[in-house]
Order: C-alpha cells, then structure tokens, then sequence
C-alpha cells in the first residue's frame, strides 16, 4: 500500500456556524492524503492526532470554550445537578470477600469520589479502615484500579491509576504496620496481580519516549514477578515474545498457590494458556490451549483438576476439567456442557460448583455437584443481574449482588448447607422503586433477526408518540448489556424518559455466534439492529423521530456515530462518548491494534478497507445534511480511544454540517476512557449531557 501525504495549511471557516447562531472554532485543514488499495483518502485533521501541540490544546481550549458557553445556557441544568447529587447521596456496599481469616469489602458513603476500602474480622463489627484512595488526590482523579492480598494477609499490593488513563502504578502497603513500603512499579498496563510467596506477577511496558505515553502503540507486553524489597529494575522477567509486539501476557495463580496460569493473546477476544506447577521445582510451561481463536480460562482446580471456562468447540462456554498430568484434549472431561443459556462465570464455593447463566441477557445460577451433576437452581429476586458469588470452597456462606434497572445494588448471602438466602445489605435511596415498569421486549431487525430491548419508564406513561426516549446501545467486544441500576440514568426516567437498552449483535448476549453476527464484514447488523431498534419504538408509539435521542461509548460510541450519518432523520439528538470514529487509523494508536479481531483493518484487504471506509463515522459526514443536534463527549487522559477519534470527527462535522442543530464537543481533562472517574466529575459530566439532551427532547423539569 503506498501512502502519499501533502501537508498545505489552509484555514477554513464554515458558514454552517451563522447559520446555527453557533460561532464555532477555526479549525485548520491540511492537504493529507492516503492511498488504500488505489482509493485515495483525504485526512484533513490528521493535525488534530498530535495530542502534545501547542494547536491542538488551543484547538481544544477554543471547543470547550464554546461547548461551556452553550451548555451555561441551557435551561434546568443547575436543577439537573441538584438531582444527580441527590440521587447519587446513598450509601453503596460492595460484595464482601474473605482472605486470611477477615471479610474485605468496599463502601462509599455516598458522594465520595472514590469507595473505600474496609476490613472485618466479623461483618456484624464496626470495620476498619485498609485503604481510602480519596486520600491519593485532591481532586479524587486518582483511582484504585487493582489489588491483591499476601495469602497470610499481612502486604495489600494494590494498582492505582491517575486521571482516567490506563497506565497503572503499584505499590505495596503493610496492614500491620500501616506503612506503604518502598516497592512502587511503573508502566503497568492490562496486567493483574498473582501473589506467590515473598512478592507477586504482574504485566508491563518498556517505558515510553517522554510526550508519546498517551498515543503511542502499546508493544512487547511482559510479565515480570517482583520480590518485596527490591527495586523494579531487578525484577524477574518471567514471559515475553521478542518476535511478536503484539502478544499480551497475563499471569494468574490458582487460590491455592500451586498453579501459574499464563494467558497469551493478540485480539480483544480469545487466548492461548499455559501452567506451571509452582510446587515442583523446575516443572515446565504446559500449554492447554495454544490457538489464539477462543476464550479459555482456568476458574479453580481441586487437586490435579483444573477447571477451565471456555467457549472452544461450544459457543455459548462450557467448563472443562483437565488433569495437569494428562492435559491433551482426548482426556479432558465436560463437566457443564454447553446449554441454551450462556454460561458467564463459574465459582467454586460451599463444596459446590455455581454457574452464572445468562438468559436473554439477565442472570440465571444453577448449583452443580464437582461431578458436574445438576444440583438446583437458585431463585432471584428478579429480572436482573447476579455478581459472582463470593466465599471458599470449604465454607457455607457466600455473598453475591444482585441489581436491575430500578433496583440499587443489593448484597445477599447464602448458606449452601440450608439453602437459604437472606438479605445482607440494601441500600437506601431516594426513590420508589415500585413507582417505575421494567420490561424487555423483541423486535425483528433488518434482516429477520429477533433482538431484544429492556425499556425503562415510569408507570402511567401514555404510548402517543410523544415521550422523550433514549435509545442506548454498544454491539461490540463479546460485551453484554444485562440490567443495572445507574442513578445517572434515573434522572433521565424520573422526570418523564423512557429509558431503552438494546442488545445489538456484536455482545455476547446469545453466545460467540451473536458475538461473530457483529464483526468485520458483518458490523453492519450492529448498526441495522440499532436502527432496527429506534424504527421499532416509534412504530410502537414510545416515541417518535422528534423525540428521540441515541446514546453510546466506546464501541458505543462508533456506533452512535455511524447510525448519525446513516440515519439522521430518525434521531433528534446523538451523545457519542469516547467514540472509535477513525475506522482507518484506529489501529495505529496505544491498543487499539487488538480490536482488529473484532473490525478488521483497513490493511488487510481491498474488501476490508471498503467496509470500514464505507461506515467510518469521520469518513461518511456529508454535506448538505440536516444532522441531529449532537454532542460529543472525551477526555484528554484517554489513552484507551485516544481523543484524537473524536477531535477529528466533530472538526468535520461542524465543517460541513448545515442544519440548525447544534454540533458541540465536550473535553474533560484529567479523565480518561471512564474506569476510575471520580463521582464529582460523573455528577458534572451528566448534568452537562442531560442538559443538552433534555433541551433538544423537549423536557422540562
């Protein structure tokens, strides 16, 4: 593929921005131009990919100067706030878990940045306190992204990561003493945590060139095991490829100590796995899985056994147990074949084994005998979405929560010798639950295909048409959108919303085969179904064109942006968040490389580079279209879908967009993909959004 590029400044000034009574930014362009398979392709504001220019922060500073000046203006967007704090001031429990004889859990009291860390050797005490990482920062930007305990509970190694980005730090904190001690490593990225004796695994990065730490391609992946007391230059390099800089390596320990699981991939999706047995001095890698092509993780072993989760040969998982001394594939035994229902996770606790199902896209739990005999199935409190069930193997109790769209986080417990469940926390808000309908209905897409939509609304609405509604969606990854309660999106529905959730192929909601539907050559059904899903609402008088806004993120965000250009008719307002909007450079930058399994590249072939060039929402803006009114959300610490992606998109939007709809782009700074981001910034962030989007929905409070 040849590449010609000719840099010419011009400066432009679009007369859409009279038009819109919106004075926007001048925005330059440059004469850039690509060849792909002989189609040449003009990048106008490749500039704006240089995220360390002098223009490209004042570039930045003159859009949010312009956003804020809008947003300032909109009516009810102090009321909005007023209701995100109120509804967001409750205290939140998360699902205690039990290491060295004491229960660990997280709280936070209820507007607190971040939630804090507790520790109790009897959970009807007082706790006491292990770690507040509000105590980290001023401004509660700095986040605790990881942690591991010592298996005699004495050292917490815990990760952190600041301002929203991915690159993480560690460091080690004695509990007896309270001290943090001298070990701190650097560079971290996509890595876990596996304690083993004196010191513990992790994965990391050769330190970037200074200025590329948030743009440049993340490469030869490590895994290194750190002894406390000693520098990180000393460290053990356990794994690493020199030949392949994209192979990522992750580094596990079963909960007994005996077992190193090494986990290789390339993509998104799918890992090769090896295990060492740490118990045998000198004992070698044995590799249980080597194709890159499938999901394949060791839950827990007994003894020998190890039981691997995995959708290899079943596309909706089964658990295997293979024997470490006859690991082949003629020897492994299916110990929960594959079901109708998506088989999401497998806990080993009270003797038994739990399965976590998912059926169209809500949780299901059976119990199993080891054996994999079915034992009973655990009733719910509801339609909604179980966490993993927490506890030992060797113990009776265990927590798990439970959540849904109109019910907060609840932690339940149970005791598998009497089979009962029991309440242990419910968090106390201020709202009725009883006050809203919660139901999930199908609808056919484009091509025949059944999709479902959970919808969200209060009780009483009146189906004419008129309701503001907010169509959300993400179809990408393997990622499953299942029930959840978000306060944020409770002040959309509490006053007169209706809240839609779709679930687009290209998730993992029916399995690897609805998750393949959504791919490549075939990510036109996400954008169908999505579409598909907006078409089905207005037929059934939920709503109509005029009242309807659409939502998404990440991947999400592509696809709020691609179905925009498609589509702008249907929709009255577009909030694509942290969007992938350059679907032919995506790959160039930090990890984006490892979404290739999931679009393609435009490198790959003629077919591909067409497919891609044919929805790029940055490619396929027109002009001449009366597009929705749209408001685009990043953050300069992103380093997941570097700002780059929505820089240049919302710079070509407002070039040629000619309707009255406003095109305006918000730009956090010291935030990143969204992980981590503290509850001031959410609250702020939100009132911003919902005040754009009540505006143009016509909603009054």
């Amino acid at each position: 593929m040849k590449h010609s590029i000719y840099l010419l400044a011009l400066v432009i000034m679009s007369s859409c921005a009279q038009k819109q009574s919106i004075d926007y930014p001048v925005t330059q362009k440059e004469e850039v131009k690509d060849t792909y398979f002989g189609t040449e392709v003009a990048d106008p504001y490749r500039w704006l990919e240089d995220d360390n220019s002098a223009e490209t922060a004042a570039w930045v500073e003159a859009q949010n100067e312009v956003t804020f000046n809008y947003l300032e203006s909109l009516p009810y967007r102090a009321e909005i706030k007023q209701q995100l704090t109120d509804l967001m001031d409750y205290p939140k429990h998360g699902t205690p878990f039990k290491e060295a004889g004491k229960y660990y859990f997280f709280k936070n009291d209820g507007l607190q940045n971040q939630s804090v860390l507790y520790a109790t050797d009897d959970l009807s005490k007082e706790p006491t306190l292990v770690l507040d990482p509000n105590t980290l920062s001023e401004d509660g930007t700095v986040a605790l992204s990881g942690l591991e305990l010592s298996k005699d509970g004495k050292y917490l190694v815990y990760m952190v990561a600041k301002s929203g980005s991915d690159w993480n730090e560690i460091f080690v904190k004695d509990l007896e003493t309270g001290e943090l001690l001298d070990d701190h490593i650097e560079w971290v990225k996509f890595s876990g945590l596996a304690w083993y004796n004196n010191g513990f695994y992790y994965s990391a990065y050769d330190k970037p060139e200074a200025g590329t730490e948030l743009s440049e391609s993340n490469q030869f992946q490590k895994i290194y095991y750190h002894k406390l007391g000693t520098a990180q230059q000393e460290d053990q390099l356990v794994m690493e490829d020199s030949e392949k800089p994209k192979r990522m390596f992750g580094a596990g320990i079963t909960d007994d100590k005996r077992f190193l699981l090494v986990s290789m991939s390339e993509a998104s999706h799918g890992n090769a796995l090896s295990v060492k047995d740490l118990s045998k001095k000198g004992s070698a890698y044995v590799p249980l899985m080597e194709k890159l092509d499938y999901e394949f993780h060791v839950q827990d072993n007994i003894g020998d056994d190890l039981y691997v989760l995995t959708n290899y040969r079943a596309p909706k998982y089964r658990l295997l147990k293979i024997n470490i001394n006859q690991p082949e594939e003629a020897n492994w035994v299916e110990t929960i074949p594959e079901q109708d229902e998506v088989l999401q996770s497998v806990s080993f606790v009270g003797g038994k084994i739990v399965a976590e199902f998912m059926k169209d896209a809500h949780s299901v739990v059976h119990v199993y005998q080891y054996d994999g005999a079915l034992d009973y199935e655990i009733e719910l409190p509801g339609i909604g979405s179980v966490g993993s069930f927490s506890g030992k193997k060797d113990e009776p109790v265990a927590f798990y929560s439970y959540t849904s769209f109109n019910t907060p986080g609840e932690i339940y417990q149970y005791n598998f010798d009497t089979k009962e469940t029991s309440l242990f926390y419910r968090p106390e808000i201020k709202f009725n639950p009883d006050d809203y309908v919660v139901k999930q209905e199908f609808f056919k897409s484009k091509d025949g295909t059944p999709v479902p939509l959970f919808i969200v609304h209060k009780k009483g609405i009146e189906l004419d048409g008129s309701n503001p509604t907010l169509l959300y969606g993400y179809g990408g990854f393997n990622i499953s959108l299942t029930p959840g309660f978000s306060p944020t999106r409770m002040v959309f529905v509490e006053n007169g919303g209706v809240f839609v959730m779709a679930n687009l192929r290209g998730g993992g909601e029916y399995g690897e085969e609805w998750h393949q539907a959504g791919t490549k050559l075939n990510k036109q059904n996400v954008f169908d179904d999505f579409i598909g899903a907006a078409e089905y609402l207005i037929e059934e008088k939920y709503t109509s064109s005029n009242k309807l806004g659409i939502m998404g993120g990440s991947n999400g965000g592509l696809l709020v942006g691609a179905v925009t250009n498609q589509r702008p008719d249907l929709f009255q307002v577009a909030l694509p968040a942290v969007g992938v909007m350059d679907m032919l450079r995506f790959h160039k930058f930090t990890i984006g490389w490892a979404w290739a399994g999931d679009y393609g590249t435009s490198e790959d072939s003629k077919e591909m580079f067409e497919y891609l060039h044919g929805y790029s929402p940055y490619h396929t803006i027109k002009s001449g279209v009366d597009y929705p009114a749209v408001l685009v959300t990043t953050a300069d610490h992103d380093d997941r879908v570097v700002p780059a992606h929505s820089f240049k998109y919302i710079a070509r939007l407002q070039e040629l967009h000619t309707g009255s709809m406003p095109t305006l782009i918000r730009i956090d700074v010291k935030a990143g993909h969204g992980a981590g981001k503290p509850t001031a910034k959410v609250i702020e962030e939100y009132a911003d959004v919902w005040s754009f989007l009540f505006y143009h929905l016509g909603m009054k409070i």
